[in-house]
């Protein structure tokens, strides 16, 4: 039995270093895209308008689209049906609308 433990007791620590090294740089984060990427530059779409809700402070467009309104921004009249330029700016999958031309 002494004979057999010796070497298994050698062999995993020979092994237990490199198996951890190997986790180590398996489970390593992602890096990070570039915080320059996260912010568009300011883009525009035109559309009509399906729904506006200032006490939500979002527009959708009759494509599916939602924009979303920045605080204390006092926006035109826009009412379903509408035809708007929203243009806004992307911050990751949100639109924050930076103006809005009706007609």
């Amino acid at each position: 039995m002494r004979n057999f433990v010796a070497p298994l007791f050698i062999a995993l620590l020979v092994a237990a270093p490199a198996s951890g090294a190997f986790a180590a740089s398996a489970m390593a984060p992602a890096a990070k895209p570039a915080a320059a990427a996260s912010i568009s530059a300011d883009q525009s779409i035109n559309g009509t308008v399906k729904s506006f809700n200032l006490t939500a402070r979002s527009l959708q467009l009759a494509d599916g689209s939602w924009y979303f309104l920045p605080l204390n921004t006092k926006f035109p009249d826009v009412k379903a049906g509408d035809k708007v330029t929203v243009h806004f700016k992307q911050d990751g999958s949100n639109h924050d609308v930076t103006a809005i031309d009706v007609g």
